[in-house]
């Protein structure tokens, strides 16, 4: 049986990427585990790691969403509270709003969800869905 271990997110910059990424991951509940000019990553038990990669080429970023390649990462939460929270930690520490929290009837009737994206064009998700998948 296969499992999604972890997740490798190539940036700019790893120490001002992580800057970015810990208070947001911190507020999810993941333990930085190692953070270097060349490597930082987040664990949590029973999840995957989260790892973050310095660019092989300088001057490739941001990656530009809907391109191919990276889309988003979501997390659901346990409520529209704790959606709206991790947003405010996440503008914070310098992530740009793409979406205010708000719900996203396409979805489902209670998908209640914000997105945010750092410097390097990655895309996060909070979202609080009671009801599950459709």
């Amino acid at each position: 049986m296969a499992t999604f271990d972890h997740i490798g997110i190539t940036v700019d910059d790893v120490p001002s990427a992580s800057a970015q990424f810990t208070p947001v991951f911190e507020a999810l509940g993941y333990v930085r585990a190692h953070d270097a000019d060349d490597l930082a990553y987040w664990r949590k038990t029973d999840e995957p790691e989260i790892l973050l990669y310095p660019a092989r080429e300088e001057g490739t970023g941001p990656h530009r969403h809907g391109r191919v390649g990276w889309q988003h990462l979501a997390y659901a939460v346990d409520s529209r509270d704790e959606v709206e929270r991790l947003h405010g930690i996440a503008l914070a520490a310098g992530w740009t709003e793409v979406r205010e929290p708000k719900e996203y009837p396409r979805f489902s009737e209670r998908y209640y969800a914000a997105f945010v994206e750092d410097a390097n064009g990655i895309r996060l998700e909070f979202l609080h869905d009671p009801k599950g998948w459709d």
